[in-house]
């Protein structure tokens, strides 16, 4: 069984993009971020919850998407915790929070959600609650736009070619490795992201 809910990206995904990226704001203004998750006969109050928590976040009502994510988020599950790095990152019904953003974000990147991978590689485009690293940017970039398809490919192909306009040809071999060489995990509660423990040990290995 599967539920499909639609949302809006809103026009500040594109504040954090600079130079080529930033080009892409009317493109963005108007892109549906598709919400595909599968789920089975025992999850169906977990995606009752998604559903409510995404249709809130389109319309705006930031502070009830957050109520709903949240329970879910602890449970580990990779969208809820993508949306809720979202919300924090900009201060959309929580306190702006950068290193918050960043925990969540990877949280649901190392489980292979495209769109928490995709706003990773932009906070380390960034150096946003993690330290400026273009190579880890490509490289989640690099995940989310092979994970994705349609206008959301697209976009996230502008954003990861946009800062392989900033490496050597070397670095993007590099990041491409990094990409390549990838797998999910399992929902790690006490992981913290990549400010100060495992990403720094593992992202290069």
């Amino acid at each position: 069984m599967s539920i499909n809910a639609a949302m809006l990206i809103p026009r500040l995904l594109v504040a954090r993009c600079r130079g080529r990226v930033a080009s892409l704001q009317r493109r963005l203004s108007a892109l549906p971020l598709v919400v595909s998750i599968g789920i089975g006969a025992t999850s169906i109050v977990h995606a009752d919850a998604l559903t409510r928590g995404t249709a809130a976040y389109s319309r705006g009502d930031y502070i009830r998407a957050a109520r709903e994510l949240l329970p879910l988020a602890q449970r580990g599950n990779a969208r809820a915790l993508g949306l809720l790095g979202f919300l924090y990152e900009n201060g959309f019904g929580e306190p702006q929070d950068s290193d918050t953003a960043v925990d969540f974000y990877a949280q649901g990147a190392v489980q292979g959600d495209p769109f928490a991978q995709a706003m990773l590689g932009l906070m380390y485009d960034k150096g946003h609650g993690v330290p400026q690293d273009f190579i880890l940017a490509y490289k989640w970039l690099d995940l989310a736009t092979a994970r994705t398809q349609g206008h959301e490919r697209d976009t996230y192909a502008r954003f990861r070619d946009a800062i392989a306009s900033k490496l050597s040809t070397d670095e993007i071999i590099e990041g491409q490795r990094l990409a390549l060489h990838w797998t999910p995990v399992g929902f790690e509660p006490s992981l913290r992201a990549e400010r100060g423990s495992w990403e720094f040990r593992h992202h290069r290995d």
